[in-house]
């Protein structure tokens, strides 16, 4: 495998000890001590930067060793490539005490950079406003741009993303001039390359030609990042790095001047021609600094938007063209932002933008930042948001759920957002079948966002059918691949593809009766409606082992209960309702990927409580569905985790205390159902499609049937004969192969304690259907309440020796 030569070296790093650690910094502190800066060095540096940066944890290196990578770094005969390893060593160890760089210490600009990235690492807010001190001198100066300047453009970003006021006003504001400079005055010839010796070589170098566009064109405008040449001067370089910290450099600067405007001015601006007019008249020489970049940034990323509906001659430019189409939009919306009356220059550009990439699947990455802009500013450009959002969310991800990154982008879009949608939000949660291809077709990397956007998405008129698609996450992904597959041709398809072994599965799709469900599976908006999904999932089941769905169907638990968590802050009692039956109702229903169905009924009864907690009266209101789900349960149906639940509720609820309406009359039939399923499992036998029933179904139908009998006491004879027969089941050798000894305790020992209550019905009826005060915590915390002393009454009472009671 490719992959297995890094992880071994990776876990090779990380099995390093101490000791071995210690000999290695000596043998690399011998070689730098004698500048030895020949290929052993370089080896010996890369893999201590391997070492270093393979934990979690920092590694203590020797102290020599420190102190010659920190002179190797600043010394003016080291290598290029050595000190980029040592800085990179440096900066794996920070925070570090042990360090004595300094930015005095570096001898050109291009040494400057690699300290000043060191000693940013550090984390020191005091370092880090020295360190842009020291960069922006070199900036200030006013000696000739030699080609090391490039290196301390980053250093200055990062210093103001690390510390916006590490810059008095006066050096931000002769940066923004210099970096306005940059991005429009670089100039339009090619750099010269360098002479070869040759007789022929020299004439030529001496004449560079024109840089040109992406589509090899002679570039006729100012040079941008997309302008392309075989050599590229200074200044071009330095506006490559210009545009590619503007958008965080505008940001820091914000508003145009202190005094910035407020909404109502801000409002009034935007609506005003005469602002447009003045703003667009204004002489550029005249401009402060920081306008003066706003105006230089808005030609560029004008000038961008034009280059990127070149057609690229390479596949690397078209890349590149996508990526600043991507970033000259965002810097086009923090520029409208921050000085409204560029909205009316740049709307122009971006609605005939709009209107091009949405026939352009190449470029629907590129719609994202474009919707964030009409979100935005679309009520003062007079732009229907509704309708960007409404491609946005339902046509992109039906057809591209396949794109990783755009799905990763997409969902963080929706997730930043939130509060820009607006009435938007509803066509958001409207749009979740949609989102949802998302997360089916990426659900090891979508899973913790979608848990984040859960809350958002969901409300009372999208609950239902959006836990109906969650449940059936593992069969839209199995679904969405065989869409892939039935739009490619035969000759297309990855070797791995199952399909091609089994075509069955895509001519089953092909028919008729098996399109509406496929469709609705794959439905881009919320329907309102559900669908039964089994003949579906059985058409699927040949994907059901696909490494694909089984990571989808490990997804799902987790998701489940981000849902219910955010579901049981609104549901009424309808809603509650709705949702338990269901869980009844999927509990049989669930596409078959191995372990999926144990995994999601472990979720679904604990969830089926929570439920019946938050509508207590839904036991009585549901009774005929309940009792049809405990009627039709038996077999292997009848060991799962939801049976222990479902009857656990029905003795919990099933009470007059918590709804006036339940009768004696409902109380029998329940019972009757419970006694009849209490014999079945506890005389079945485990076989090989039979599993063994836990001991905790068991245990839980003997409780709840005591607890129906101490509310209708004509069952406790019943009821007391049911317990002993289970009591001496449990005892009898003929249940050991069936269960282990202590399960066979657990039993016996709950028939015991349930036979006695019943035999003071009073005490039962108090113990097994207390009041609703009697259960809050305190009574069963605090040793002087009536809970506990009637509890230790009784089991005086019912001790044989105490002969209270006949034997």
């Amino acid at each position: 495998m490719p992959a297995a030569g890094p992880e071994r070296l990776l876990r090779q790093a990380r099995e390093v000890g101490a000791e071995e650690l210690g000999r290695f910094c000596a043998r690399i502190s011998a070689l730098l001590q004698a500048e030895d800066w020949g290929p052993d060095t370089l080896d010996a540096l890369r893999r201590l930067f391997l070492i270093v940066a393979a934990t979690k944890y920092s590694r203590r290196l020797d102290p020599t060793c420190v102190v010659l990578l920190q002179t190797a770094l600043c010394s003016p005969r080291c290598p290029e490539r050595l000190q980029l390893l040592c800085a990179a060593v440096l900066r794996e160890m920070a925070p570090s005490d042990s360090l004595s760089l300094s930015c005095d210490h570096a001898q050109s600009s291009r040494q400057l950079g690699l300290v000043a990235s060191v000693l940013l690492a550090q984390g020191d807010p005091q370092q880090v406003r020295t360190v842009g001190q020291c960069v922006i001198k070199v900036l200030e100066s006013r000696q000739p741009e030699v080609p090391s300047l490039t290196y301390l453009l980053p250093v200055v970003s990062k210093v103001a993303s690390l510390a916006p006021d590490a810059f008095p006003e006066e050096q931000t504001k002769a940066l923004s001039k210099r970096l306005g400079d940059w991005l429009r005055y670089a100039s339009i010839q090619q750099g010269t390359a360098h002479a070869s010796g040759g007789f022929f070589s020299a004439p030529r170098t001496r004449q560079p030609g024109p840089v040109t566009e992406v589509d090899g064109t002679v570039a006729t405008d100012f040079f941008t990042v997309l302008s392309t040449g075989q050599r590229f001067t200074e200044d071009q370089r330095l506006n490559v790095q210009a545009f590619s910290m503007l958008r965080a450099w505008l940001l820091q600067g914000g508003p145009a001047h202190p005094g910035a405007m407020d909404s109502d001015d801000r409002s009034e601006l935007e609506g005003s021609t005469v602002s447009v007019l003045s703003a667009a008249s204004t002489a550029s020489h005249l401009l402060p600094p920081a306008e003066w970049l706003r105006e230089k940034a808005l030609e560029y990323c004008q000038r961008l938007l034009e280059q990127s509906g070149r057609r690229a001659l390479r596949k690397a430019d078209s890349g590149l063209q996508k990526a600043c189409l991507v970033e000259a939009v965002l810097v086009l919306d923090v520029l409208c932002r921050q000085d409204p009356s560029f909205l009316y220059r740049a709307l122009p550009c971006l609605r005939a933008l709009r209107t091009r990439l949405c026939g352009d699947p190449a470029c629907v990455r590129a719609l994202l930042p474009i919707a964030q802009f009409f979100l935005h500013h679309g009520e003062a450009a007079a732009v229907d948001a509704d309708a960007v959002c409404q491609h946005l969310f339902t046509r992109i991800p039906s057809e591209h759920f396949h794109s990783p990154m755009l799905a990763f982008e997409f969902v963080q879009f929706c997730r930043d957002h939130l509060l820009l949608f607006g009435s938007n939000l509803d066509l958001l949660r409207t749009s979740f079948p949609s989102l949802f291809k998302f997360l089916a077709w990426s659900s090891p990397a979508l899973t913790s966002e979608f848990v984040a956007l859960l809350p958002a998405l969901v409300d009372a008129g999208t609950a239902v059918e959006m836990l109906h698609l969650l449940l059936d996450l593992p069969s839209l992904t199995a679904a969405l691949d065989l869409q892939l597959r039935l739009s490619q041709a035969a000759s297309e398809r990855p070797l791995w593809d199952v399909s091609v072994r089994t075509p069955g599965c895509l001519e089953a799709l092909r028919d008729p009766q098996a399109q509406g469900l496929f469709q609705h599976l794959l439905r881009a908006k919320a329907s309102g409606t559900t669908e039964r999904l089994t003949p579906l999932h059985q058409l699927l089941q040949p994907l059901a082992s696909c490494a694909r769905v089984v990571q989808c169907a490990q997804a799902v638990p987790t998701l489940l209960r981000a849902f219910f968590a955010a579901v049981t802050k609104f549901a009424d009692g309808a809603l509650a309702s709705q949702l338990a039956l269901l869980l009844l109702e999927r509990s049989d229903s669930l596409f078959q990927v191995e372990g999926y169905e144990a995994d999601v009924h472990r979720v679904l009864s604990s969830q089926f409580p929570a439920l019946c907690k938050l509508h207590p009266s839904m036991v009585v209101e549901r009774a005929k569905e309940l009792l049809e789900f405990v009627s039709s349960l038996g077999g292997p149906r009848s060991t799962g985790h939801m049976l222990t639940s479902v009857v656990w509720a029905i003795g919990e609820y099933l009470s007059v205390s918590w709804d006036r309406r339940c009768t004696a009359e409902q109380i029998n039939r329940f019972f009757e159902a419970l006694e009849a399923l209490l014999f079945e499992v506890a005389q079945s036998r485990p076989s090989a499609t039979l599993p063994r029933c836990p001991p905790q179904v068991i245990t839980v139908l003997m409780t709840t049937v005591a607890k129906l009998a101490s509310r209708s006491q004509d069952l406790i004879p019943r009821v007391s004969l049911l317990l002993s027969k289970m009591r001496t089941l449990a005892q009898s050798p003929a249940a050991g192969p069936v269960h282990g000894e202590d399960d066979l305790g657990a039993i016996c020992t709950r028939a015991t304690e349930l036979l006695n209550l019943l035999k003071m019905p009073s005490v039962a009826q108090f113990v097994l259907t207390p009041s609703v005060e009697v259960s809050q915590p305190r009574y069963h915390r605090d040793c002087n309440t009536a809970l506990p002393l009637a509890l230790a009454l009784v089991s005086r009472l019912l001790e044989r020796e105490a002969g209270f009671l006949p034997r």
